[in-house]
C-alpha cells in the first residue's frame, strides 16, 4: 500500500518530468506544496471526478497558476479525464494541459489562473457566491448550498495589489467557507523575497478579519488539523501559512529560484528521483500510488447524497428547486422575452432624453424583477453610474443581499464578479468610470478569455463629462476594449438603444459585455419599429435618402444626435446623406457581408464621429474617409464647453463631410 510520503513524491516526479520534456514550466512549487495538495484533495475536498460540475461540490483554485503541473498532476492521479497522454503534452499546442491552468481545457479547473492575484480574487468570488445562494435557496433542514472554496496561492498573489482589495472584502463578508493556503517559500522569480517582500501577513490578514494559521507545510498531519480548525471557524475566511521548500526534494536546487520557473534538467531529475526515493521510469505511477489517490468512487458516493439530498429538497419545495436548476444552468426565466420586449417598447414610446446612464439605470429597475439572478454593485460610485434599483437589498457587511458596494476596488470587483459567474447561479454587474476601466482591464480580459457571462457598466464616457478634467475623460479607452478578443461593447445613443443592449448583454451566454454610457443627455428619440430589432445587430441605418447616398455618417452614443443634425443640413443643401448608428462595433462586425453591406454601402464616402479616438474607425471610414474625434487628452470644464472646443459641432461635421466628397 503506498504511504503519503509515495503519494506526495508522484506529484514531484509527474511535475519534474512534464517539465522536463517540455523544457519549460515551474516545477518548484509543485514540489513544494505536494504534501498541502494531498493532504487537501484526498482527504477534505469534496468533488467527483466522473462529474466535475456538479453543482454543490468544493471549488478549487490554483491562484499561483505557474504551478500549473500540481493541479495537472491532481486531476490525473484522483481519475478525471486527464490521461497521461495528456501530460506528456505539457505546454504544447492543444495540449490540456497548457502552461498556466486554462478554464474550459481540462476537466475540473474552476478558472483560468495566469495573472497573479486574480485566482485568490476570483476565489472570494465563489466564496461570495456560495454564501449568497445559500441564503436565498437554504430553507430548514435542506442546505443544497454548502461547500467550501479551496484556493493555493504563493508570494506573487499576496504581492499583487487586486489580492489586497479582494482579501480585505472576504474578511468584510465574514466568508467562512474560504480557506486559502500561502505557500510560503520565500523565493520570487528573482530570488529571496526579502529584499522586496517584507510584510507582517500574518497580522495582515488577521486586520483583514481572517483566520489564520502557520504550519510547515511539510508536515501532513498539522496540514490536515490546520484545515479541520479552518472550517471549524464559520464566520472568518481562513488562511493557512503553510512554510515550504521550493523544490522539495531536489538535492541541488531546492530552496532556490533555480527550480521555480525552469526544468531542473535531466541530472537534476535523476538525483531527484533517487533522493526521494522514486525509481520508477519518466510518467509512469505504480498501481498503488493510483489506487491511494483514486477519488471516483468516493466522488461518486458524495454526489449521490447530495442528489438525495437535493430531491429530498425538490419535494418539499419544487418551485425553489426548479428555480435552482435553471439558475445553475445559467437559463433565462420563461418569461423573458415577453417582458424585455415589453419594456423596450414601452422605453421607445416614452423616448426620454436622458442620460444614457439613468437609461440604464431604467433597464436595471425593470430587469431586476424579471431576474432573480442579477447581482448589482459599484466600486464607491452607484449615484454616479446609478447600477442600483429599488428592489435591490444591499448586502452590509456579513448580511447577504443582491447589490454589493465594493468600496474603491474596480480590479477586485471585477475580478470578483468572473469568479460569481464561473460559480454559477448569479448574473454579476459592476459599475465604475469609463476612465477607470484601465485599472480593471486585466480582468475584464480574463472574462472575455473563460467567455463568462459578467456585465461592466461604464460611466462618463467621454470628455462630454466635463469638469473633472483629462484624467477623468477617457479618449482610448472605449476602443482599448473593443480590441479585447470577445468582449462586446455598447455605446448607445438613445433610451431604446441602453435597454436594447441591456437585454443583448444579459441575453449572451459566451462572454462579457462593456456598456459605455454618457453621463451626458441624449437625444429623445423614437425608433420606427423595424429598427428595434435592428439595433441587435450592432448598427443600422437610423436615417436614409431616396437613391444612392453620397455619404455615410458612422456615429454612436451622444454623437448620434450631432450626426443626425449635421445630416439634416447637408441633405437639406443637396448633399445625400445616410445616418448609421453604430451602438456595438463588435457585434455589427459579426453580421453577415450582406447586411454588413446594406449599412455601409461600399464605394460611399464615410464619415465616423465618436468623442474618442479617431484611429479605430479607419477599419469603417477607410483612408479615404474621414473621422471626426478627439487624438488628445481633454480638459477641465463643462462638458458642451468641451465638445465645442473639440470640434463636436454640427459645423464641423458638416464640414467634414464635404471634405471628402
Amino acid at each position: 500500500m503506498a504511504t503519503r510520503k509515495d503519494l506526495a513524491n508522484a506529484i514531484r516526479a509527474l511535475s519534474m518530468d512534464a517539465v522536463q520534456k517540455a523544457n519549460s514550466g515551474h516545477p518548484g512549487a509543485p514540489m513544494g506544496m505536494a504534501e498541502i495538495a494531498e493532504v487537501l484533495w484526498n482527504h477534505h475536498l469534496r468533488h467527483n471526478p466522473t462529474n466535475p460540475n456538479w453543482a454543490d461540490r468544493d471549488r478549487f483554485v490554483l491562484s499561483n497558476g505557474h504551478g500549473s503541473m500540481l493541479i495537472y498532476s491532481l486531476l490525473h492521479l484522483t481519475g478525471y479525464d486527464l490521461p497521461m497522454d495528456e501530460i506528456k503534452t505539457f505546454r504544447q499546442l492543444h495540449s490540456k494541459c497548457a502552461g498556466h491552468p486554462e478554464y474550459s481545457y481540462a476537466p475540473g479547473i474552476e478558472t483560468t489562473t495566469g495573472p497573479l492575484g486574480q485566482g485568490i480574487t476570483n476565489a472570494v468570488g465563489f466564496a461570495m457566491a456560495e454564501k449568497l445562494l445559500a441564503n436565498q435557496f437554504n430553507k430548514p433542514g435542506h442546505d443544497i448550498v454548502d461547500h467550501y472554496t479551496y484556493c493555493f496561492l504563493g508570494d506573487g498573489c499576496m504581492m499583487e495589489g487586486v489580492s489586497h482589495e479582494a482579501c480585505a472584502l472576504a474578511g468584510t463578508w465574514g466568508l467562512g467557507k474560504l480557506v486559502a493556503f500561502w505557500d510560503d517559500n520565500g523565493i520570487s522569480i528573482d530570488g529571496h523575497i526579502e529584499g522586496w517582500y517584507t510584510d507582517d501577513t500574518v497580522k495582515r490578514f488577521e486586520a483583514y478579519g481572517w483566520h489564520v494559521q502557520s504550519v510547515d507545510g511539510h508536515d501532513s498531519d498539522a496540514i490536515d488539523a490546520a484545515v479541520k480548525a479552518a472550517k471549524a471557524v464559520t464566520d472568518k475566511p481562513s488562511l493557512i501559512c503553510c512554510k515550504t521548500i521550493i523544490g522539495m526534494g531536489s538535492p541541488n536546487k531546492s530552496g532556490s529560484h533555480d527550480c521555480h520557473g525552469s526544468a531542473l534538467g535531466l541530472e537534476e531529475v535523476a538525483a531527484t528521483r533517487a533522493n526521494i526515493g522514486w525509481p520508477h521510469e519518466p510518467f509512469v505511477i505504480p498501481a498503488d500510488v493510483y489506487a491511494g489517490w483514486d477519488q471516483k468512487a468516493k466522488g461518486a458516493s458524495t454526489e449521490a447524497a447530495w442528489n438525495e439530498k437535493f430531491a429530498a429538497y425538490a419535494a418539499a419545495f419544487p418551485a425553489e428547486a426548479a428555480e435552482f436548476k435553471r439558475r445553475m444552468a445559467g437559463d433565462l426565466p420563461a418569461n423573458w422575452k415577453e417582458a424585455t420586449d415589453a419594456f423596450i417598447t414601452a422605453t421607445n414610446e416614452k423616448a426620454e432624453g436622458v442620460a444614457t446612464r439613468k437609461a440604464s439605470q431604467n433597464a436595471i429597475t425593470a430587469l431586476a424583477p424579471v431576474l432573480p439572478e442579477f447581482l448589482g454593485g459599484s466600486a464607491d460610485l452607484t449615484g454616479s453610474n446609478l447600477t442600483a434599483a429599488p428592489s435591490f437589498k444591499h448586502v452590509s457587511g456579513k448580511e447577504p443581499g443582491n447589490y454589493i458596494s465594493y468600496g474603491v476596488r474596480e480590479f477586485g470587483m471585477f475580478a470578483i464578479m468572473n469568479g460569481m459567474a464561473l460559480h454559477g447561479g448569479l448574473l454579476p454587474f459592476g459599475g465604475t468610470f469609463h476612465m477607470f476601466s484601465d485599472y480593471a482591464k486585466s480582468a475584464l480580459r480574463m472574462a472575455a478569455l473563460m467567455k463568462q457571462r459578467t456585465i461592466a457598466v461604464l460611466s462618463h464616457d467621454s470628455i462630454g463629462q466635463g469638469e473633472d478634467g483629462p484624467t477623468h475623460q477617457p479618449i482610448e479607452n472605449t476602443s482599448g476594449l473593443r480590441y479585447i478578443p470577445n468582449m462586446d461593447v455598447w455605446r448607445p445613443g438613445s433610451s431604446t438603444e441602453t435597454a436594447v443592449a441591456w437585454v443583448a448583454a444579459v441575453e449572451r451566454k459566451n462572454g462579457p459585455t462593456s456598456l459605455v454610457l454618457s453621463r451626458q443627455n441624449v437625444a429623445g428619440i423614437k425608433h420606427d419599429a423595424a429598427q428595434l430589432d435592428l439595433i441587435r445587430k450592432g448598427a443600422y441605418v437610423f436615417s436614409d435618402v431616396a437613391g444612392k447616398a453620397d455619404a455615410i455618417i458612422i456615429a454612436n452614443g451622444s454623437e448620434l444626435e450631432l450626426a443626425i443634425k449635421a445630416a439634416a443640413e447637408l441633405n437639406a443643401a443637396g448633399t445625400k446623406v445616410r445616418v448609421v448608428s453604430m451602438p456595438s462595433t463588435n457585434v455589427f462586425d459579426r453580421q453577415d457581408k450582406a447586411y454588413k453591406d446594406s449599412v455601409l454601402t461600399p464605394g460611399v464616402k464615410r464619415v465616423a464621429v465618436e468623442a474618442a479616438h479617431s484611429d479605430f474607425w479607419r477599419k469603417y471610414v477607410g483612408l479615404e474617409g474621414a473621422v471626426v474625434g478627439i487624438d488628445t487628452f481633454g480638459e477641465s470644464a463643462p462638458g458642451g464647453v468641451l465638445m465645442k472646443h473639440f470640434g463636436f459641432t454640427v459645423e464641423n461635421v458638416v464640414a467634414t463631410v464635404k471634405s471628402v466628397l
